[in-house]
């Protein structure tokens, strides 16, 4: 299975799936990270967190743990 979290630096992926459940899902849905839409993998922090990205036009921080449940192809 293939996370965000582990997505290179510098491509772009489409979300496939959103684990997780509860308020912590309903928040990556709020930022626009749904089933079907692409994410821009921008810069990667040098310690890993956060991870940059650019989704639906807008830039984005994710925390490794939020990235973790985004599952992408």
């Amino acid at each position: 299975m293939k996370t965000l979290r582990n997505a290179e630096c510098g491509k772009t992926v489409k979300v496939k799936k959103l684990s997780g459940e509860g308020p912590v899902k309903r928040r990556i849905m709020d930022m626009g990270i749904t089933k079907g839409v692409d994410i821009y993998v921008r810069k990667v922090a040098p310690l890993g967190d956060p991870i940059e990205v650019t989704v639906r036009g807008y830039e984005l921080s994710l925390r490794k743990a939020d990235a973790e449940m985004i599952e992408v192809e």
